[in-house]
C-alpha cells in the first residue's frame, strides 16, 4: 500500500466510499468528514456512499445528505433522490426479497444461539434484504475470531457474508458492494466498468471492501484498516495517514488540491 500522497489527482471524476469507521468516527459522523462531503460534491465530483447499512438509513441518507445516490445492505439495491423523490432500485423483487427475509429469521435465531455475546443489529427493523449480527457496536466487542465464526455459521446456511467494523451481514444471493456499484454508474452515470475502474475512486476500512479495493485502481484505505489487514484478501493501493473520518477528510482534501 503507497502513502496517499502518491494516489493520483488527474481524471479522478468521483468517489465511493464506506460509511462505518470510513467516513464516521467511533459511530459519529463528524462535522469535517461531513463538511469535506459537501466540498466534494460542490466540486462537480460523483459522491456515492456503498454501504452494508439499513434501507431505512438510506432513505435518509439518499433524501438529505450531500450525495448523488446511496449503494446500501452490502449491494442489494441503491437509492437517489430525484425529481423531488426518493427513486429505489432493488436486486430483488418485493416478493423475493419477503419471502428471503422470513428464511433469514430462523437463521438469525440458530446463530444468535450458537454464539454468546452477539446480537441482531440495532438496524435490523429497518433492513429490506439481509441479516445483520452484531458483533461489537451495541454489544461488548468481541475478537474478530468470534465474527469469523459467524460468517462461517452463515455460509453454512446458504448465504453470502462478509465482515463490516461493527456487523458481520449475511444475505441469499452472489451480489455484493461491487456489483451494485458498477449497475449504478452504468445506468445512472453513463460511467460503464471499463471507465470506472480508473475514473472513480473507493474508499474502506474493513473486510466487506475487498471487492472494491481489488477493482478500482485508485482504492484507497482509511488507516483504521489496518485492524483487518490479515482479513482482507485484497488491499487497498493507497492509505491515508489519519483513520476514520479524518482519514475521509483527508482524502477529499487530496483529491480537490490544485
Amino acid at each position: 500500500m503507497k502513502p496517499l500522497a502518491e494516489l493520483p489527482r488527474a481524471g479522478i471524476r468521483g468517489l465511493l466510499f464506506d460509511i462505518d469507521e470510513t467516513l464516521t468516527t467511533e459511530g459519529k459522523l463528524t462535522a469535517e468528514a461531513y463538511s469535506a462531503m459537501e466540498r466534494l460534491r460542490a466540486a462537480g465530483r460523483l459522491v456515492v456512499p456503498v454501504t452494508g447499512r439499513a434501507a431505512g438509513l438510506c432513505d435518509h441518507i439518499a433524501r438529505m445528505w450531500p450525495v448523488d445516490a446511496v449503494v446500501g445492505e452490502n449491494g442489494a439495491f441503491y437509492f437517489w433522490f430525484g425529481d423531488r423523490k426518493l427513486q429505489r432500485r432493488f436486486q430483488d423483487g418485493a416478493e423475493a426479497r419477503a419471502s428471503k427475509r422470513r428464511r433469514l429469521e430462523s437463521i438469525a435465531r440458530s446463530i444468535l444461539a450458537a454464539v454468546p455475546g452477539c446480537a441482531l443489529a440495532s438496524d435490523q427493523h429497518y433492513r429490506e434484504t439481509d441479516l445483520a449480527i452484531d458483533y461489537c457496536e451495541d454489544v461488548p466487542a468481541l475478537p474478530l475470531k468470534t465474527a469469523e465464526r459467524i460468517a462461517t455459521l452463515m455460509r453454512d446456511a446458504g448465504l453470502t457474508a462478509r465482515i463490516s467494523s461493527i456487523h458481520v451481514n449475511g444475505w441469499f444471493g452472489d451480489y455484493d458492494k461491487l456489483a451494485m456499484a458498477q449497475a449504478l454508474l452504468t445506468e445512472r452515470f453513463g460511467i460503464d466498468p471499463v471507465r470506472a475502474r480508473t475514473e472513480i475512486a473507493f474508499a474502506g476500512d474493513s473486510p466487506n471492501d475487498a471487492p472494491m479495493f481489488r477493482f478500482f485502481e485508485h482504492s484507497v484505505g482509511v488507516a483504521n484498516m489496518r485492524r483487518f489487514e490479515a482479513q482482507l484478501p485484497d488491499k487497498p493501493k493507497f492509505v491515508t495517514a489519519a483513520p476514520s473520518g479524518a482519514g475521509f477528510a483527508e482524502l477529499v482534501a487530496h483529491l480537490l488540491a490544485r
